[in-house]
């Protein structure tokens, strides 16, 4: 099953200027289970698909909201040269892709 079939919201935005924050909300629990035991969410492929060492990463459950955040650093500080991305808005992209 993807991702996107599954979960109602799937978002990117600013957690600092450092750091970017990927929301994942889910209407049930079984949904919610079932997407945080998937190894696709885990910190190592998730740090694979943004290029990213898997200590830079970070996956957070929070089950009275059926939520998972992904924490992760960014590349480049927000608003620096060449960050195309300044409210880290549009960085939820790879995770459309994933299944579970």
């Amino acid at each position: 099953m993807k991702l996107v079939d599954c979960a109602r919201v799937i978002r990117s935005k600013n957690a600092g200027p450092t750091t970017l924050s990927l929301d994942l909300l889910f209407d049930d629990e079984p949904r919610f289970r079932q997407a945080l035991a998937s190894p696709a969410l885990a910190a190592p492929a998730i740090a694979a698909l943004y290029g990213l060492a898997p200590d830079r990463v970070a996956v957070i459950p929070y089950p009275p909201a059926f939520a998972i955040k992904v924490v992760l650093d960014r590349d480049l500080v927000a608003g620096d040269p060449g960050d195309r991305d300044v409210y880290g808005a549009q960085q939820h992209g790879p995770l459309l892709s994933v299944s579970l």
